[in-house]
């Protein structure tokens, strides 16, 4: 836990926090910090400080907070990602969180089984709850929005293009693409397919709403690795 992320409920007046629960254990047992100590904290969607621990029980901890600092920005990233594997959609929440993604939609694809839709991961709680182990792991505050889209050609078809329109917009494709940009701060629009890819009439449609084709070379990445991969090459 790099960031101690507080939230407005915590908090007992302006200067004063007590937490409980998961990260009341983390800090004890695995920090091990003891009263006097000092904490990076932040407040979840505000600024980023020090808090110093003034009490500390079995059953709760108490800081005296100061926030000064604001967050790091966001990325100027809308993420479109053809819904994992459930078993690897908790890796993924946190990556979006640690590395600064703005928006994320999973959308429905060919290669997408629907059984994925039933997985409680993808309840608010426990998107909430990775979400928020991606921002303290990333020192940032700033949630994701996360938008769910099940129908693929309806989203494409009239949503898309108005997305895509003045931004950077592309999609990762192994096949018959030029090569990924270079990194450049600008308004990005990028589309990843689901494990083994978007197949080629998702793709044309993708294209027909503005996006380009792009790749990162022969080798095929899993998903879990290709966006780390691609932000990092992005921005």
């Amino acid at each position: 836990m790099n960031l101690v992320l507080l939230e407005p409920h915590d908090f007992l007046d302006a200067q004063t926090a007590r937490i409980t629960g998961r990260r009341l254990a983390h800090i004890r047992d695995i920090q091990r910090i003891a009263v006097g100590d000092s904490l990076k904290v932040g407040l979840l969607g505000g600024q980023i400080g020090r808090a110093d621990v003034s009490q500390l029980t079995v059953d709760c901890l108490t800081l005296h907070v100061s926030l000064s600092q604001p967050p790091p920005p966001q990325l100027p990233l809308t993420l479109l990602l053809g819904l994992p594997r459930p078993k690897m959609l908790k890796r993924i929440f946190q990556t979006c969180a640690t590395q600064g993604v703005r928006d994320l939609i999973l959308i429905n694809s060919y290669r997408v089984e629907k059984s994925y839709w039933q997985t409680p991961f993808l309840q608010p709680d426990k998107i909430r709850e990775h979400l928020i182990l991606g921002l303290e792991q990333g020192v940032d505050t700033q949630l994701p929005r996360v938008r769910l889209v099940k129908r693929f050609k309806p989203f494409v078809e009239d949503e898309l293009p108005a997305l895509a329109a003045n931004t950077r917009a592309i999609v990762a494709h192994p096949y018959r693409a030029t090569p990924c940009p270079s990194a450049a701060p600008q308004e990005t629009l990028l589309a990843i397919g689901p494990e083994g890819g978007f197949i080629d009439y998702e793709v044309e449609k993708l294209a027909e709403a503005g996006l380009q084709p792009v790749t990162l070379g022969p080798r095929i990445l899993r998903v879990e690795a290709a966006i780390p991969v691609l932000l990092g090459k992005l921005f």
